[in-house]
């Protein structure tokens, strides 16, 4: 505890970005605690994890705690897990706007707050949020108003964060990932998610935990949207 080794939270952890960001930490020397609702314990005992579903509070609780008593602080925090639901707005049921809303709004709210208390008092962090480039782009081939609804109110959040806490040490920045090669999307689709970006190709989990590590690695920059989405954001 206390060590001077940085430590990275990361959730949605157990697969596809979520799990390239851990291994992605662990090689530049941070400890991790990686939380998801299925993650399995790791070999690894600089790796801590945390099962739980980050929509609960007490899940946010538990994994502070676990950062805190393993390794004595949190340098950077990565709300990377995220539910996309694609469907005709009307065909959304109110099932469907809890699960998307608790995941992508209510996990960021419950787990940011509890870590930026103690990186308020060391001085010192980086919060990073993963978004999704149908924010800024809708695709009426891809219905996503739940996605651009609470992802869109991370990337507002995000510069407002970054501005509220721009002289406390603390940073806040976000990736707006366009379609990720993930076990989010089955394979079929891929060829028809690939000519959704301008560049014919989809992403790979690479270029997102890239664009996370450079962000890491930026310490003038807070307050950006940084688009990692083969050019959907500029345009078709």
């Amino acid at each position: 505890m206390g060590t001077g080794q940085k430590v990275a939270v990361v959730t949605g952890a157990s697969q596809g970005i979520g799990a390239g960001l851990v291994d992605a930490f662990r090689k530049l020397g941070y400890g991790v605690v990686a939380t998801s609702r299925s993650i399995e314990p790791a070999a690894d005992a600089d790796v801590v994890t945390v099962r739980g579903d980050i929509a609960d509070a007490d899940t946010a609780d538990r994994v502070v705690a676990a950062a805190l008593s393993r390794f004595g602080r949190i340098d950077t925090l990565v709300n990377n897990a995220g539910v996309f639901i694609a469907k005709p707005f009307t065909d959304y049921t109110d099932e469907d706007f809890a699960t998307v809303v608790g995941v992508n709004l209510a996990g960021y709210f419950h787990l940011t707050r509890r870590a930026l208390r103690t990186m308020t008092e060391r001085g010192s962090g980086h919060i990073v949020n993963v978004t999704t480039s149908f924010v800024d782009h809708p695709n009426s081939g891809v219905p996503s108003v739940l996605a651009s609804l609470t992802k869109g109110g991370l990337a507002a959040a995000t510069k407002s964060l970054a501005i509220e806490y721009a002289a406390t040490g603390v940073r806040a920045n976000a990736v707006s990932p366009g379609i990720i090669k993930t076990p989010m999307h089955a394979v079929e689709y891929h060829e028809t998610f690939a000519g959704l970006h301008p560049v014919g190709r989809m992403g790979e989990i690479g270029d997102i935990v890239d664009a996370v590590l450079y962000l890491e690695s930026a310490p003038f920059v807070t307050g950006e949207i940084l688009h990692v989405d083969g050019g959907q954001s500029a345009g078709h």
